[in-house]
C-alpha cells in the first residue's frame, strides 16, 4: 500500500509554471511593458532606464519653453499698452505746443501726462507668475515714481538678465531689464514723460515740443526694444515643435525598447489559460487515483 510519486509533482510542477506565465501575460497586457523587472531583459532595462532619463530631460524643456512662452506674451502685451500709453502722450504734447492755450488747459494736460505716466510705471511693474518682468533678477518692484529724479521714477531693479535651458545644448535669455527698456539713453520713456510734465507745467511751447519729440523718440527706442520678445516668440515656437518630435522620438524607442506586442501577448495569455485547464483535468484526474492506491 503505498502512493505512486510519479505524477503528481511533475504535474504540479507544471500548473505552477503555467499559472507563472499566465501571471506574466497578465501583467505585461496590463502595462503595455514586456520589461517589467530588469531581470525580464537586463540589457533593454538598462537602455529603458538612459530612454527614461531622456525623456524626463525633454519633459523639463518642454514647460521651460511653455513658461518662457507665456512671460514673453505677457511681456510683449505689456510693451504693447505702454506704446499705446505714450502715443497718448505724444498727442496730448502736440496740442500743448500750440500758443494760445491757457493755463487751465496746460494745467489740464500736466494731469493727463501725469496719469499716463503713473498708468506706465504701473505696466513696466508687470509681474509673471510672481517674478517682475523688467527687474532684471532682483526680485523688487522695479519702478517708483520720484518726482526728485529727471526720469520721474526710481529704479530698484538691477541690470542683469537670466538664462534657461530650452534643449541639449542650448540656452535662451528670458529677459530684458527695465533699466534698458525704459530708461534707455537713446530713448528713455520714464525721463520723456517727466520731461513732457515739466514742460506742460512750464507752459513754454517750445520745451513742449521739444518734449513730445523725446516722447516720440523714446517710442521708437521701446519698439525697437520690444524686438526681443517677438524674435523670442518665434524661437520658441520652432522649439517647442522641435521638441513634441522629440518626445515622439524617444517614446517609440521606448516603446521598442520594453513595449509588448499586445496581439502576441493576448495569444500567449489565451494559450496559458488553456494549458493551465488541461493542468487542472490532468491533476483532478490522478489525485483521486493516488488517494486510491494510498488507502489501499
Amino acid at each position: 500500500m503505498r502512493v505512486n510519486p510519479n505524477y503528481t509533482p511533475e504535474l504540479l510542477s507544471s500548473l505552477w509554471n503555467v499559472e507563472q506565465q499566465e501571471q506574466n501575460d497578465i501583467l505585461e497586457l496590463t502595462t503595455g511593458r514586456r520589461v517589467n523587472e530588469p531581470s525580464d531583459d537586463p540589457a533593454a532595462a538598462a537602455a529603458d532606464v538612459e530612454n527614461q532619463a531622456a525623456q524626463s530631460q525633454n519633459d523639463q524643456y518642454e514647460q521651460n519653453t511653455t513658461d518662457l512662452e507665456g512671460m514673453f506674451q505677457t511681456a510683449q502685451s505689456t510693451i504693447s499698452s505702454v506704446v499705446t500709453a505714450l502715443n497718448q502722450a505724444i498727442s496730448i504734447g502736440t496740442e500743448g505746443a500750440n500758443s494760445g492755450l491757457s493755463s487751465s488747459n496746460l494745467q489740464t494736460m500736466t494731469g493727463e501726462v501725469q496719469d499716463i505716466q503713473k498708468q506706465v510705471v504701473s505696466l513696466a511693474n508687470t509681474s509673471y507668475e510672481g517674478a517682475y518682468l523688467f527687474a532684471g533678477t532682483a526680485n523688487t518692484q522695479p519702478f517708483t515714481l520720484d518726482s526728485s529724479q529727471a526720469s520721474g521714477v526710481q529704479y530698484n531693479g538691477n541690470s542683469e538678465t537670466n538664462t534657461v535651458a530650452i534643449a541639449d545644448g542650448s540656452t535662451m535669455q528670458s529677459n530684458v531689464s527695465g533699466s534698458q527698456l525704459f530708461l534707455g539713453s537713446s530713448g528713455s520713456v520714464m525721463g520723456s514723460l517727466q520731461q513732457l510734465v515739466t514742460a506742460l507745467q512750464s507752459g513754454n511751447s517750445t520745451s513742449i515740443g521739444d518734449a513730445t519729440t523725446a516722447v516720440s523718440t523714446a517710442l521708437n527706442y521701446l519698439s525697437q526694444g520690444s524686438g526681443f520678445y517677438n524674435s523670442g516668440l518665434s524661437q520658441l515656437d520652432s522649439n517647442q515643435t522641435f521638441l513634441q518630435q522629440e518626445t515622439v522620438n524617444l517614446k517609440t524607442q521606448d516603446n521598442s525598447l520594453v513595449g509588448v506586442d499586445e496581439a502576441t501577448a493576448a495569444t500567449d495569455l489565451s494559450q496559458a489559460e488553456t494549458a493551465q485547464s488541461a493542468s487542472l483535468a490532468a491533476i483532478a484526474k490522478v489525485i483521486p487515483q493516488s488517494l486510491l492506491n494510498y488507502l489501499q
